[in-house]
């Protein structure tokens, strides 16, 4: 059994709750970003919902578990929990902020601290596991030190009867944390509120709602002459756009929305993927809306895209690839201040079984 010890770590105190804290703890679990990735509270979340929670955190410590209540400056800011360790000395942990205290770091904080605290109790591995779009959890996990071991899919249903992808974690006892920073920030506004914009496009993180949009894209004959895949189905492309947080907040690659300010209209898709930070090198992709061409958008979103970049990653090399016949693309690069670099022969495989030159494209960081 787990000692029901107080925990201090930074401006935090995490302690057994008590009935007072009901209150607070209705509050947080009736809020709809709660209610939204957790679909097994009680909705409405009512004060009697919560002081039955309370009243049974003893019992989940008798079986061997442990349930905090995380407080700063002595107001109540969220739970932590870890269930009771396994034969294997696995325990496995769970977070909550409420959202007067969301944005803070509170989470990761509570979440280290009561992990390292289980490792000093003789717990070998601490896991977690966050929904594929709970961006908020994604960042908790890196920044609390685990380490992204794999995707469950279609692992847990939600409200609306959908079933969504999990990422899992793992932390060992000795493993190195990772740096304190994502190699690839959010926008200024985070993810859900960030936004690049010259008054002209708009550069927004794909969103589920996109899909149907972009999937017309994809499929324009245009656009599907110069893909590599086979044209995808809507389901496939409404999946795509709910990994866009979690290939961002792990620094996979970005995707983004191409809109048109004025009227928020999609015109298009523009990505930077293929990340190598040990070489300090990525590739940009993109595609536009028929209706959008001959206006200068694109070279305008591959711009502002390029100098964000340089202005707020360690990035060093953008790079891209065009089929040697497209030539409207390659007037983009070069307006977005991109220089030929050469030819890759028979590179790009063609629907027809014949294989395309791909001509290569760089822009480097400014000296």
């Amino acid at each position: 059994m787990l000692p029901r010890d107080v925990i201090l770590t930074g401006p935090l105190i995490l302690r057994p709750p008590v009935e007072s804290d009901a209150g607070e703890i209705a509050r947080m679990c009736d809020d709809p970003v709660t209610a939204r990735f957790m679909p097994l509270l009680p909705r409405p979340f009512l004060p009697e919902h919560a002081l039955d929670y309370v009243n049974g955190a003893a019992a989940r410590w008798e079986a061997g578990g442990a349930t905090y209540a995380i407080t700063r400056d002595e107001r109540f800011c969220g739970i932590v929990t870890a269930r009771p360790p396994d034969h294997w000395d696995v325990a496995e942990l769970g977070y909550l902020v409420a959202p007067w205290a969301r944005g803070g770091g509170v989470a990761a904080m509570a979440a280290r601290a009561l992990t390292d605290w289980l490792f000093d109790q003789g717990v070998r591995r601490v896991q977690l596991e966050a929904e594929v779009e709970n961006v908020a959890s994604l960042r908790v996990a890196y920044k609390a030190g685990f380490l992204e071991e794999g995707r469950r899919r279609d692992a847990k249903r939600l409200r609306d009867g959908r079933y969504a992808d999990f990422v899992m974690f793992g932390r060992l006892k000795g493993d190195v944390a990772g740096p304190a920073e994502p190699y690839l920030p959010f926008f200024e506004g985070g993810f859900e509120r960030g936004e690049l914009t010259d008054g002209v496009v708009r550069l927004a993180p794909l969103a589920p709602g996109d899909a149907g949009d972009f999937n017309r894209m994809l499929a324009e004959p245009t656009v599907a002459a110069y893909a590599m895949a086979e044209t995808s189905t809507l389901e496939d492309d409404e999946r795509r756009c709910r990994y866009t947080g979690y290939w961002w907040a792990s620094g996979q690659r970005i995707e983004l929305a191409v809109r048109d300010a004025a009227s928020g209209a999609f015109a298009g898709h523009l990505q930077l993927r293929q990340v190598a930070p040990v070489m300090g090198q990525a590739m940009i992709g993109y595609s536009l809306v028929p209706a959008f061409r001959g206006r200068g958008y694109m070279s305008r979103a591959v711009g502002l895209l390029a100098e964000w970049v340089f202005a707020h990653t360690a990035l060093h090399r953008l790079t891209a690839g065009t089929d040697v016949t497209n030539t409207a693309s390659q007037a983009v690069l070069e307006r977005s201040g991109f220089r030929r670099e050469g030819v890759h022969r028979e590179l790009f495989p063609k629907v027809d079984g014949r294989r395309a030159d791909e001509v290569t494209w760089a822009r480097l960081r400014p000296s």
